[in-house]
């Protein structure tokens, strides 16, 4: 074992960090838990004792994706809690900044890549915060009269979808450098909201 990459007791995040540092460098048809095993500096039999599969390590990839983003929009809930209309623009651009620093991460957490997800509880309960944060936000711009009333999942849908729509044109340089020339990423998401 490489004592650069992996520290023992840590096995199940080193592998984690060796399939993100994979899907960086080759995509997601460059991941396989032999590929991992080795970038983590451990036995090709090792990832085993976590992941049954590669679809599980996929599970914990997209999982702890969700836990960073979480404590990314919870910060910023926790900073502008007090002014809605700020607080919207910021979880928005956190979640704009998320996809731009880790693109391979957040396209996988985003994808169909993901078969039987409902058989990763873990997975499922991260995503599902995620959700009742952001409908968490929604309510409180919806009392502010920022938002259209009306229920809170459903505008968060509404939200989430312009949001992510407008990240993912940006992460596959699908916005015209004219236009990105004329306007800063920020100043452009706050018109779509």
């Amino acid at each position: 074992m490489s004592a650069t990459t992996y520290h023992h007791g840590d096995l199940k995040n080193a592998l984690i960090k060796a399939g993100v540092e994979i899907l960086a460098s080759e995509g997601l048809g460059g991941l396989s838990l032999r590929k991992v095993a080795k970038q983590a500096g451990v036995s090709h039999a090792a990832p085993y004792s976590h992941f049954v599969d590669k679809q599980a390590l996929i599970a914990a990839i997209s999982t702890e994706g969700f836990k960073q983003l979480y404590v990314q929009i919870e910060s910023v809930y926790e900073t502008y809690q007090e002014d809605p209309e700020t607080l919207l623009i910021e979880t928005a651009w956190a979640y704009v900044q998320f996809a731009l620093n880790k693109p391979d991460r957040f396209k996988l957490m985003f994808s169909s890549v993901l078969e039987k997800e409902k058989e990763y509880a873990e997975f499922v309960e991260i995503s599902q915060e995620n959700f009742s944060q952001l409908a968490k936000i929604v309510e409180k711009c919806q009392q502010a009269g920022i938002l259209k009333s009306g229920a809170s999942d459903v505008v968060a849908v509404s939200v989430w979808s312009t949001v992510h729509g407008f990240t993912s044109l940006l992460l596959e340089g699908q916005i015209s450098h004219t236009v990105l020339e004329k306007a800063s990423l920020k100043d452009l998401l706050v018109l779509i909201l």
